[in-house]
C-alpha cells in the first residue's frame, strides 16, 4: 500500500520515525511533515507568507521521498497532494502521527494531528490520526507495530472511505492491544490561562488542568482510561442536519473533494 505520513510534532519527532521504521517494511511510504512543531494548529493553512519545502534525508532509504515543509500539517498534506509530483505518489492512505500526547474528545478541534489527517480525507483518501498518551508505558515503536498489525482490520471494518481518530492509552488493559470503537467524549480545562505581567505588559500562557465530564463508557476518553485503544470515526461536515431537515432540505456536502480532482 502507498502511505503518506505527516504529523504536527515535526519532521524529527520519534513517533513519526517509529511509524516509518515499522510501515516501510511492508508498504511504500513517503513523508511530508512540518519543519518544526505545529501542535494546536488544527486545520490551519498558511496564507500570508511563502512556505519553504526541502527534500529531507532523515529517513534514509526507508521511504520513497520525504519533505520537510515550513508550515502546518494541513500545508504539508495539501502541498504534497497538489504540488509535489502527485501523479507518481498519490497515496492510498494518509496517516498523521504518532502524536506525543492524546487527542481525545473535543480536543480534536484543536489538534494539528487530526488536521493533517483531515486534509488527506478531504482529497478523497482514507485517513487516520494516530496518538499515544504522553505518559504511556508503551514506547512509540511498540505502538507503531501494534497499529501496523491492525491495519487490515481497520480496512475490513471501515471500508475504504474513512477518517479515523485512534488513541493509545497510558497502559494497555491486561497487556493486550485491543482496538475498540468509541464516540468523541467531552474534554475541558480548568484554569486554562496563567496571567503573566512582565516589563509593564500583560501576557497569558495557555495550560490548565484537564477536566472531563459527562462521558459515557463508549466515549474515547473512557475507553482509553480503561486501557483500550480507542478508534473514533470522524467527519468534516459541520452541517446541523436536524435543523436542515426541519426545513425540508437534505444535506449534500460530503466533506471531500470531488473525485474528478484526484490525480491519476
Amino acid at each position: 500500500m502507498r502511505i503518506l505520513l505527516t504529523n504536527d510534532d515535526g519532521i524529527g519527532a520519534p513517533g513519526l520515525h517509529a511509524l516509518v521504521g515499522t510501515l516501510a517494511a511492508e508498504h511504500e511510504v513517503y513523508v511530508a511533515a512540518p519543519a518544526a512543531e505545529q501542535s494546536g494548529m488544527a486545520h490551519a493553512l498558511t496564507v500570508h507568507r511563502d512556505i519553504e519545502v526541502c527534500t529531507c534525508q532523515a529517513f534514509g532509504d526507508k521511504v520513497v521521498k520525504a519533505w520537510s515543509i515550513d508550515g502546518t500539517p494541513t500545508d504539508c498534506v495539501k502541498i504534497c497532494m497538489e504540488a509535489l509530483e502527485q501523479r507518481e505518489i498519490w497515496p492510498e492512505l494518509v496517516i498523521s502521527g504518532i502524536n506525543k500526547g492524546a487527542n481525545l474528545g473535543t480536543d480534536v478541534l484543536y489538534s494539528g494531528t487530526v488536521g493533517g489527517a483531515m486534509e488527506g480525507y478531504m482529497h478523497g483518501i482514507p485517513a487516520i490520526a494516530l496518538s499515544l498518551d504522553a505518559h504511556s508505558s508503551l514506547p512509540f515503536g511498540e505502538a507503531a507495530a501494534q497499529f501496523a498489525e491492525k491495519l487490515p482490520w481497520i480496512f475490513e471494518q471501515a471500508g475504504r472511505d474513512f477518517f479515523l481518530n485512534v488513541n493509545f492509552p497510558k497502559t494497555l488493559r491486561n497487556g493486550e492491544a485491543k482496538f475498540v470503537w468509541a464516540s468523541l467524549g467531552h474534554r475541558d480545562y480548568i484554569n486554562a490561562f496563567d496571567r503573566i505581567e512582565r516589563d509593564g505588559r500583560l501576557y497569558y500562557h495557555i495550560g490548565g488542568e484537564m477536566y472531563d465530564w459527562g462521558n459515557d463508557e463508549d466515549t474515547d476518553i473512557r475507553r482509553t482510561e480503561a486501557g483500550f485503544i480507542a478508534v473514533t470515526p470522524l467527519t468534516v461536515d459541520m452541517t446541523d442536519v436536524a435543523a436542515l431537515k426541519k426545513r425540508g432540505i437534505a444535506p449534500r456536502f460530503s466533506g471531500r473533494l470531488a473525485e474528478q480532482k484526484k490525480i491519476s
